[in-house]
Formats: structure tokens, C-alpha cells, sequence
């Protein structure tokens, strides 16, 4: 059974930082890129950046330079290290899996975990 668990998530203050883990189960993690997104109420969903196979990564031209994307192949875990956060940040965000590559498609999904940000 494919799994996404998201964890990390909190309330943190304006400014502050915070690592978001997906940990991965039921299925080879090395076939797999795997994406951060994130929902904030009343918004869509926006993908904030993708990391394949072999490490390359991807990124959001807004979520450059403030949230880094890596990949523990031991672990079958995806971090996102999220810095300098901001108000608008909150929201709950998602960990998905894309075949292969980073694409525009992805097949499952996490339940998310909430970030709410303080100013």
C-alpha cells in the first residue's frame, strides 16, 4: 500500500523556520520523484518545487531561495527546509509522487501537514 506521511508542520512565528518530512512506504522511493505543494484556504494549490531521481531539483520562481528540497534514499524520506517564513506561507502542505521524473503529473499523495505562520 503506496503511503505519504507528512510531518513537521506547526505554528512558528514570522521569521522562523521549519523542515517538513514526507516519509515514503509500499513502493520503490527510487522510481519516484517526489514534489512539495501546498493549499492555503481559499486558494489553489501550487506546486513549490520537485526533486528526481538523482537529485536535480526544481523550484517555484517565488519559492526560490527561501525553501530547499532534498531526498534521503535511506530513509525513503523527502525534507523541505522552509526559512524566513512569512504569513503568507500558511497553509497545508502536500508530498506527491511523479513517475520517473519531476512532471506535471502526480499519482499519490500525502494528507498534508499545516504550517501557520505568525506575524
Amino acid at each position: 500500500q503506496v503511503q505519504l506521511v507528512e510531518s513537521g508542520g506547526g505554528l512558528v512565528q514570522s521569521g522562523g523556520s521549519l523542515r517538513l518530512s514526507c516519509a515514503a512506504s509500499g513502493f520503490t522511493f527510487n522510481n519516484y520523484a517526489i514534489g512539495w505543494f501546498r493549499q492555503a484556504p481559499g486558494k489553489e494549490r501550487e506546486g513549490i518545487s520537485c526533486i528526481n531521481i538523482d537529485g536535480s531539483t526544481y523550484y517555484t520562481d517565488s519559492m526560490k531561495g527561501r525553501f530547499t528540497i532534498s531526498r534521503d534514499k535511506a530513509k525513503n524520506t523527502v525534507y523541505l527546509q522552509m526559512n524566513s517564513l512569512k504569513p503568507e506561507d500558511t497553509a497545508v502542505y502536500y508530498c506527491a509522487t511523479s513517475w520517473s521524473r519531476c512532471r506535471d503529473e502526480y499519482d499519490y499523495w500525502g494528507q498534508g501537514t499545516q504550517v501557520t505562520v505568525s506575524s
